[in-house]
């Protein structure tokens, strides 16, 4: 290891920084800074990558979740021959620019997830290591080693203090992901002020207690550095690692260095000096040395030799291992079976059940048909049932297990779901109540930001839950939800419009979808094909009943409310029209004739019926509608009861038409 090269590097690194946080007068310096001898030995020595091939399927994965530090990816990855340019850094937090304030994926070459909300990267970290570590147990073989990288984070203080990084370190320990090392930048500072006002356990115990591996370096230990990363990825011991790295923030400013004021852009007034006391140039700003230039061009020519290697070896795995390479080619391109509708069975005509029961059925046929399909559950399996049969339990003693244990972490296994879909070899859904879904709202989020083909699975959707009470009876989660960006969030309502639910959140690769269960049983609504009604589901909405006579009422339901609009419209006459409405979002993608040709702009006399709250729906049923629901939070008493009392049933809906 040239050390001296390194150190240089990590130098000019600091100026990157520094350089693009001055001219734009805004970002982090103060994890660039201080972790850029870390940078250096990972990019320059350590990390397994070919900056030409982005994606390669046994590249060390590298994550930060310290995300506002985002000019230390950017800058490692320029230095490294990425795709990102000097004048991509001199664009950082610049409109259209592919150097953003925070990491974001698919928008720069080298990033491996969206972070900047503090300890979702831990998550996404343990989401990759769970993918990889169920990769290398299902691809490899007897003859060929086609995937054993390992997964890194940098993470500080403030990921550490989040409590979704402490429920994916659990998860993590537990679960024995052993390809999982994280670097935490121990600086001992947070935004407001030095750490100590927040924090004071002993992170050696702590990791050593949630049976990690943990040493403590100095981060500025070229040398130390790189033994730690060495030690960590030869150890397959069953627990992960974590390195403590001593560092100083904002190292190289020394007017900031060590405080609180180090984390921000307030030493970017003392960049002049600082660049002056690093050795950079004066007159040269976003410098980079011929002899960084040269190092890093011959690491990139040695990297290439490697992937060339792993290239030949894998196409001798395909070929001796076609059907692997088939299901792993289908996990890479995100294929769904074209028949995948005909391959869920149709229910029996006189099926009467939750949603979540019929869910339950479809889960499974869908596993059938998508190998690539994995299902988890936070404590939840036996009431969300979502449970794969047959399919195992992920577990430190098998990694091909398909059903994963998340325990009652929540915002883990939502970041945990993400980390597995940006590593794009399966497909990860979770399930919990509805009620429970705002504890990992922050995961949804960012799963819709990124257009992660994450699947939710939300059972007990409503007052239907009973005597649970309020607390457990989501009036408004759904309509939470709906408010997110690019999620679509389906409420089905009944067994086949459920089957339809699960191909909308298969077919969909470009974002999430939330799925909304019931536990109260619904009937049937056979009325039209199965076929019809699934691929009505598809469409976001559709005419479930039409009228026979002259249109003049449209009732518009969906999930458990559907059955109630059906048996209205039965009673209101030969005028009435019943649209089910399972996905708001689907049915406003459709074009503007189909959505016409559902709800007529000239039918004003418009109805909709949900147990939930009732704002979103006025865009549907008009100014001249009435949207019935539970603007309210519910009551403890039996669903049945809490429906009636709450207005919730086919009389109030006969009552609002006349």
């Amino acid at each position: 290891m040239n050390t001296n090269q390194l150190a240089q590097a990590a130098n000019e690194a600091r100026g990157l920084a520094m350089d693009a946080v001055h001219a734009c007068n805004s970002g982090h310096l103060g994890l660039p800074l201080g972790c850029a001898e870390i940078g250096a030995v990972l990019f320059g020595e350590s990390l397994r990558y070919f900056p030409d091939a982005p994606k390669w399927l046994n590249r060390d994965r590298f994550v930060l979740s310290a995300g506002h530090g985002s000019m230390f990816i950017y800058s490692w990855l320029h230095l490294a021959g990425y795709a990102v340019s000097r004048e991509d850094l001199k664009n950082f937090r610049r409109l259209h620019s592919i150097t953003p304030g925070h990491p974001e994926f698919h928008e720069t070459p080298g990033v491996e997830a969206t972070t900047g909300p503090l300890g979702q990267g831990v998550g996404n970290a343990v989401g990759y290591a769970l993918s990889g570590k169920r990769a290398a147990a299902l691809y490899n073989t007897a003859d060929h080693t086609i995937i054993d990288h390992h997964v890194f984070a940098i993470l500080g203080d403030g990921c550490l203090q989040e409590g979704v990084a402490k429920e994916a370190i659990a998860f993590a320990g537990h679960n024995g992901l052993d390809n999982l090392v994280l670097i935490y930048d121990s600086n001992d500072v947070t935004l407001d002020a030095m750490a100590v006002f927040t924090q004071g356990e002993d992170a050696e115990q702590y990791f050593t207690s949630q049976r990690w591996d943990a040493v403590t370096i100095d981060g500025h230990d070229l040398v130390a550095i790189a033994a730690a990363i060495e030690t960590a990825k030869a150890n397959n011991n069953g627990r992960p690692k974590v390195i403590i790295a001593k560092t100083l923030i904002a190292k190289g400013i020394p007017e900031v260095a060590g405080t609180a004021k180090g984390h921000g852009e307030g030493g970017a007034k003392f960049i002049d000096a600082a660049r002056a006391g690093l050795g950079l140039p004066a007159d040269e700003h976003f410098y980079v040395s011929p002899e960084t230039l040269a190092y890093f061009a011959d690491r990139k020519a040695a990297s290439k030799g490697v992937f060339e290697a792993w290239q030949a070896k894998y196409d001798a795995w395909a070929a001796a291992n076609p059907a692997l390479a088939s299901q792993l080619t289908a996990g890479i391109s995100n294929a769904v079976p074209l028949d995948l509708t005909s391959q869920i069975p149709a229910f029996a005509a006189d099926y009467k059940d939750a949603t979540r029961s019929a869910g339950a059925t479809v889960i499974n046929a869908v596993a059938k048909a998508m190998p690539q399909f994995l299902t988890g559950s936070a404590d939840l399996f036996g009431s969300t049932k979502n449970y794969i049969k047959d399919g195992g339990d992920f577990s430190a003693s098998n990694s091909l297990g398909r059903n994963i244990w998340f325990g009652i972490r929540e915002h883990a296994m939502g970041a945990i779901c993400n980390g597995i879909a940006y590593d794009g070899l399966f497909r990860a859904s979770g399930a919990t109540f509805l009620v429970f879904a705002d504890y990992l709202r922050g995961s949804i989020r960012l799963a819709s930001l990124s257009g992660l083909p994450v699947t939710y699975i939300f059972t007990h959707d409503s007052v239907g839950v009973g005597e649970d009470g309020p607390t457990h009876q989501p009036v408004e989660t759904v309509s939470g939800l709906r408010v997110i960006p690019n999620l679509d969030v389906v409420r089905p309502g009944d067994a086949e419009e459920t089957a339809g639910a699960f191909v909308a959140a298969m077919s969909r690769t470009d974002g999430p979808t939330a799925l909304i269960l019931t536990r109260q049983a619904i009937p049937l609504m056979n009325e039209l094909s199965v076929e019809f009604r699934r691929d009505g589901v598809l469409r976001g909405g559709y005419i479930a009943r039409k009228e026979t006579g002259a249109l003049t009422t449209i009732l518009l339901g969906s999930g458990s409310e559907l059955q109630h609009a059906m048996a209205a419209a039965a009673e209101l006459g030969d005028g009435v029209r019943v649209v089910s409405m399972p996905c708001f979002e689907r049915f406003d993608r459709q074009s503007a004739e189909y959505r016409e040709s559902v709800l007529p702009k000239a039918v004003t006399k418009r109805i909709s019926i949900e147990a939930g709250v009732t704002d979103l729906w006025w865009k549907y049923v008009g100014t001249e509608g009435k949207a019935l629901g539970i603007d309210r939070f519910g009551m403890s008493a039996p669903g049945d009861v809490v429906f009636k009392e709450l207005g919730i049933t086919k009389e109030h809906i006969i009552a609002a038409a006349k």
